[in-house]
């Protein structure tokens, strides 16, 4: 049916049409893409210095009899080699994920796999070197976006929740959990579940990401002793393990969601900042909706 059409039955007037929405201003959207390139390779940087010393303690000290988390190889009942992940004395069989993984068709033992890491093989200067100069860009690019958002009220429209969507906080999970997202009117600010996850990414996730960071530098500690904030340098790394990690999983849902509410134009409104919403099946009577 043609845009703009309008199909009438005893109960509706079926009207399909399409508005165009300007949603994210350049810098927003060129603030999104830098940090997509940063996180990847923070992410890909961070996981080599896993790798040189994979396990994970809480304190000051490193303990290693008895580390929190760590990811390692060893042999098996009969022999062969396999990957372990042990998490505050339990143990899991990894093998072929973590711990011990194929490198050039023959089993390599170490924690992360070399396609998930940069550079792929074993090398912690380089590895340094890469997670150092991004996370200075990254900082960067989120004082831009944090300075930009302020002073034009773009921030606290994208992450501080009206009073009714707080109100219909349970139907907006509801709605959720059964892919039903929203249209019309309602898809023109981001609802309240977007929201309050944002807010928690920016107001909580990344500063952790950011002081944690900080507290394993040496040099910051010498003029800050930012390890005490966390119960000492070895939890800090811990957390700073503990948040990446909620991060991705932050990434992945974002990035199912897209593909569910609709790809096409949710990465149209990324890239060009135009969004379109459909309005359609408006009750009998109520004209075009406004």
């Amino acid at each position: 049916m043609a845009a703009g059409s309008t199909l009438s039955g005893p109960d509706i007037v079926e009207t399909v049409r399409r508005r165009w929405m300007f949603r994210h201003p350049l810098v927003i959207r060129l603030a999104h893409w830098i940090n997509v390139v940063c996180l990847a390779i923070l992410l890909m940087s961070g996981l080599q210095i896993f790798n040189a010393h994979p396990a994970l303690y809480w304190g000051s000290a490193s303990t290693f009899d008895k580390p929190f988390v760590a990811i390692t190889a060893d042999q098996g009942d009969d022999g062969t080699p396999r990957g372990i992940v042990a998490v505050a004395g339990y143990t899991f069989d990894t093998t072929g994920v973590l711990g011990l993984s194929n490198l050039n068709g023959r089993p390599a033992g170490r924690a992360f796999p070399s396609w998930s890491t940069l550079p792929a093989h074993q090398d912690l200067a380089t590895g340094r070197r890469w997670h150092f100069l991004f996370a200075w860009a990254f900082v960067i690019n989120g004082l831009i976006y944090l300075v930009y958002g302020i002073g034009t009220g773009q921030l606290r429209r994208r992450l501080i929740p009206d009073g009714d969507q707080m109100r219909g906080f349970g139907s907006s999970i509801r709605e959720h959990l059964t892919l039903h997202f929203p249209e019309g009117d309602e898809a023109k600010r981001y609802n309240v579940l977007q929201k309050l996850s944002y807010l928690v990414v920016v107001a909580v996730l990344l500063p952790l990401m950011l002081l944690t960071g900080l507290a394993m530098s040496p040099g910051v500690n010498a003029v800050i002793p930012l390890p005490d904030l966390f119960g000492g340098r070895q939890s800090a790394r811990t957390i700073h393990f503990i948040v990446t990690n909620l991060l991705v999983l932050f990434v992945i849902v974002h990035v199912l969601l897209v593909l569910l509410s609709g790809v096409a134009n949710n990465m149209r409104s990324m890239i060009t900042g135009w969004f379109v919403i459909e309005r359609q099946k408006l009750p009998a009577g109520s004209g075009d909706g406004r």
